[in-house]
């Protein structure tokens, strides 16, 4: 019979009790099988299968570089931007703006943006953090000093192991950090649909004699549901040889865009190559992420420097941001029907998190030119962070004011010369390090040195 009180374990107590759990089964020289089953039975099938699934989540990471930020802040815009009715405003629908009812911070959308259908707490954070680098396709983004932001999520999820643990469209952003892998490039999206087939297709996977290879990618694809001989966790080990033999071919086939993922998607023949590009990377990941092959894809689409995008009024901005929405909402509902590879009983779109960063935002409030200028040299950062994170904005950027945040509280900090959102950059990197982490704190201080950040972050994940 199972033990309540390890059922109702709940939060940093329930991961605690999972370590320990692990640890002293593997010096008991328990097989996997066989410490799930002695787990479901004192602590409950859900204390089981949670310690059957992967301990850290994939991610996405859009570098909209060279000013390309700017069209994201259409679909998550600031609250005056979208609120409040001044033609000088650089939104599409000027006053015409929403806020969304139970999100943890104040959060706007407009008619395009997407995830309306979420839950408040699966919607995105806005951080008011980081600083505009001006144009350059590569901005400077860390977690700490000398730490890259996106080479320590990589790192972070090395405790997942996948055959290419970071593809990457190029340019990119990355930097480095202790324990990251190296990225796989390419320079396009129909390039991620190449290197699978070129490198993983027909080398890596086929090649018996690279055990150790075969082994991390079999532990990544079953996760620690394998051994278990019972009914109610993921499958045995002969379907995991047979899905591991199975994906050593056509690859190419089987992460390709379909014309059905184009009309979800709504990619057609007058899309321009931007947009396809950027469908068909979100496209191409989820297909990756359900085979198991990678935990991260990095990707930098556009890098167009929209100065000119209201100069024929609000039609150009408006037809980007729908289609912008349609694809992250097709995204979001093709993760939610796709099993995770790693966690029987969650779907992708529970164990992924989706950043978006950027050289600079553009203003906000002056639509004339879309000037590169902010107050405050302030830059943002956007997560959906999978439950693990607080929603809304952290910090405001009005028309005559810029706020930041404090850790500690989530209220708005006014920026003076010591308190920037240049230095809480490396805070709200860390809280996407712990979306990412699934909650280990622990994992995120190997890389972090600033302040603790309870306000941010959800704890138990509902």
């Amino acid at each position: 019979m199972a033990d309540q009180r390890l059922k109702d374990l709940r939060g940093s107590g329930r991961r605690t009790f999972l370590k320990w759990a692990a640890t002293a089964g593997a010096a008991l020289g328990l097989e996997r099988a066989r410490f799930l089953d002695a787990l479901s039975g004192v602590g409950g099938t859900a204390l089981a299968d949670q310690a059957a699934c992967t301990t850290t989540n994939k991610s996405i990471h859009i570098n909209a570089a060279n000013g390309a930020l700017a069209w994201y802040t259409l679909l998550f815009p600031a609250i005056q931007q979208a609120t409040v009715n001044n033609a000088a405003y650089s939104f599409y629908e000027v006053g015409k703006g929403k806020m969304v009812t139970g999100t943890d911070r104040p959060w706007a959308r407009g008619t395009n943006s997407p995830f309306a259908t979420l839950p408040p707490n699966r919607q995105v954070t806005g951080f008011v953090a980081g600083t505009n680098n001006g144009h350059t396709n590569t901005p400077k983004l860390e977690i700490a000093t000398g730490v890259g932001m996106v080479a320590a999520l990589a790192a972070i999820q090395q405790a997942t192991p996948t055959l290419l643990p970071v593809i990457a469209i190029n340019p990119t952003i990355y930097g480095t950090a202790p324990g990251a892998p190296a990225m796989a490039s390419v320079g396009s999206a129909a390039g991620l649909v190449s290197l699978f087939d070129s490198v993983a297709s027909k080398t890596l996977l086929t090649s018996q004699s690279n055990a150790a290879l075969h082994e991390a990618y079999y532990k990544a694809f079953l996760g620690l549901n394998a051994a278990a001989g019972r009914a109610s966790v993921a499958k045995g080990y002969e379907t995991g040889k047979v899905a591991a033999n199975l994906l050593g071919k056509n690859l190419a086939a089987q992460l390709a865009p379909t014309a059905a993922d184009d009309a979800a998607f709504g990619v057609s023949a007058g899309t321009s190559t931007a947009l396809k590009d950027h469908a068909h990377t979100l496209i191409t990941a989820l297909k990756a992420f359900k085979l198991g092959l990678t935990s991260m894809v990095n990707m930098s689409p556009f890098l167009d420097d929209p100065h000119g995008a209201f100069g024929g009024g609000d039609q150009m901005p408006a037809d980007m941001a729908a289609a912008l929405g349609k694809q992250f909402d097709a995204f979001m509902a093709q993760a939610a029907a796709i099993p995770d590879p790693g966690c029987s009983s969650k779907s992708l779109a529970d164990n992924l998190v989706l950043s978006i960063s950027g050289d600079l935002p553009k203003d906000p409030y002056n639509r004339d030119g879309w000037g590169d200028g902010t107050m405050d040299n302030a830059n943002f950062l956007y997560v959906y962070g999978a439950g693990y994170l607080k929603t809304g904005w952290f910090g405001q950027y009005d028309a005559n004011k810029v706020s930041t945040f404090d850790p500690a509280t989530g209220n708005n900090v006014a920026v003076n010369g010591t308190i920037t959102t240049g230095s809480m950059g490396p805070t709200a990197a860390a809280a996407l390090a712990f979306a990412v982490a699934k909650g280990d704190l622990r994992r995120v201080q190997d890389f972090y040195r600033g302040p603790a950040f309870p306000a941010l972050v959800n704890a138990v994940v509902t």
